[in-house]
């Protein structure tokens, strides 16, 4: 990691594992504006930390299946601290959707899970606590 400022700035390969991604991906997200990179003295893209934090925002956008304009007017949004109420309760109106169509899918795997051995259920149970865990966290750090 490369000192620059204030903040740090990172190559390539020291962002990608930072955020657990690929040099490639953050390539393409550089490529189409997603994010922004300078150039060193040697012209290595070097990559700050609201970089890292925008990249960090843009994989949980993909977690939840957002579509990459919607990421990129999410971003701009967040960038100009514009967050309309409008923009909030259709984000609301979408993650509601989504869990409507998880619980009817929960629903038609009820029968299949009644199937399973004790091992199997305890191991689908770790899994639900993860995913519980993890819409805690994006649920505080959405409210706060």
């Amino acid at each position: 990691m490369l000192r620059w400022y204030d903040g740090a700035v990172y190559r390539i390969g020291e962002i990608a594992e930072i955020a657990h991604v690929s040099k490639r991906t953050i390539d393409y997200y550089t490529s189409i504006g997603l994010l922004r990179a300078d150039r060193s003295k040697s012209n290595y893209r070097i990559y700050t930390d609201e970089a890292l934090n925008d990249l960090k925002f843009i994989e949980e956008c993909k977690s939840l299946h957002f579509p990459l304009d919607e990421i990129r007017r999410k971003l701009e949004m967040r960038k100009a601290g514009n967050i309309h109420l409008s923009e909030v309760d259709k984000h609301v109106c979408a993650v509601t959707q989504q869990m409507k169509q998880l619980h009817s899918d929960l629903f038609d795997l009820l029968p299949i899970l009644e199937k399973l051995d004790e091992q199997q259920k305890e191991k689908l149970i770790n899994n639900v606590s993860l995913l519980r865990s993890a819409l805690k966290k994006s649920l505080v750090s959405v409210t706060s």
